[in-house]
């Protein structure tokens, strides 16, 4: 068979047959009487061979190796094929979620899309105080789209940068980052749900309100302390429980106690926070610690309740713990 007849019954151009006789990859058996090349039933055989291969990304001089070399090894370069094309699809996919990103700013003009790009670049960037720079001017310079800061957010660990990013999430608007920080409370992993925490607690209204009372239920600790200060700092009294667990727990205590000392100065509300408090005093049995630390939160609770559980607080086996109530008791009578 002659070349353009097998050009045309196999799909692989006249010239690219030429190239791969050029590299030795296909030796045509024969010649005809003019000198034309003639392909054999083998030599086509081995020119679908080479292009399966090539199918599978496969460079001329891999296809070379895998059809002559005795002693190839097929797994190894599958293998190193099947990292390149992972590496190649999240590159892509990167640069779709990119494009996507830039496209749902709608630019106006290529200086509004160029600032985008340079805010997307900054705020992956591995130095913190350039991703800091470009969640500060995130609301300045061009619309970072949401879903941008949101996923920076969810997922940085620099403490400076983290404040920033909620910053940017909780300006006029930030109600477009709702749903996304939903995601985020419904993460497996602990440590995003507690940013996602984080961030709602800097976006004001209901919905937000909604999602921290989700939180609140978390099996974490950490995220129901976060959903918990941050309910309380809004008036919610379900936050209560989990506000008085954060003090017998030393769970970022100190601003547990606030919290609930803003709760109690509200109507009605102090002799039932102080209840909860003096609960767990009695759960607290041979722990001088956690009396200690409910002794303190009782400080700024008004009303009879937390009275009584300081005077008996005060006469504590526990010289600590009596010290810290007496303290507190003298404070609350000069007030």
């Amino acid at each position: 068979m002659r070349i353009g007849d097998v050009a045309r019954r196999s799909g692989v151009s006249a010239r690219m047959l030429r190239h791969y006789e050029s590299l030795g990859l296909v030796r045509p058996t024969g010649r005809t009487g003019s000198g034309y090349r003639e392909y054999s039933g083998e030599d086509i055989r081995r020119i679908f061979h080479i292009e399966s291969l090539r199918s599978l990304g496969l460079s001329l001089r891999e296809v070379g190796s895998a059809l002559d070399d005795p002693g190839f090894a097929p797994a190894e370069l599958v293998e190193d094929l099947v990292r390149g094309t992972r590496e190649r699809i999240a590159a892509e996919t990167a640069l779709l979620t990119r494009l996507l990103r830039i496209g749902a700013a709608e630019p106006a003009d290529w200086e509004e899309v160029l600032q985008i790009v340079g805010l997307l670049h900054g705020l992956g960037s591995e130095s913190a105080g350039r991703r800091q720079r470009a969640a500060l001017s995130s609301g300045e310079e061009s619309a970072v789209p949401v879903e941008a800061l949101v996923e920076a957010a969810l997922t940085e660990t620099d403490p400076h940068v983290a404040g920033a990013l909620r910053w940017a999430l909780a300006q006029p608007g930030g109600g477009a980052a709702l749903p996304l920080l939903a995601e985020g409370l419904r993460s497996p992993t602990a440590e995003v749900r507690e940013r996602a925490v984080e961030a709602l607690a800097e976006i004001t209204g209901d919905e937000a309100t909604a999602l921290l009372h989700e939180a609140l239920g978390d099996t974490d600790p950490v995220v129901r302390g976060h959903a918990a200060v941050a309910l309380g700092a809004r008036g919610a009294d379900e936050a209560v429980p989990a506000l008085v667990d954060m003090v017998v727990a030393a769970t970022n205590d100190v601003d547990a106690a606030d919290v609930l000392a803003a709760l109690a100065a509200r109507p009605g509300r102090a002799d039932g926070i102080a209840a909860g408090l003096v609960a767990r005093l009695a759960a607290a049995g041979d722990d001088p610690a956690v009396r200690r630390r409910l002794a303190q939160a009782l400080a700024d609770i008004p009303g009879d309740t937390a009275s009584r559980a300081l005077e008996s607080l005060a006469r504590d086996e526990d010289r600590a713990v009596a010290l810290t109530a007496t303290y507190v008791r003298s404070l609350r009578e000069r007030a």
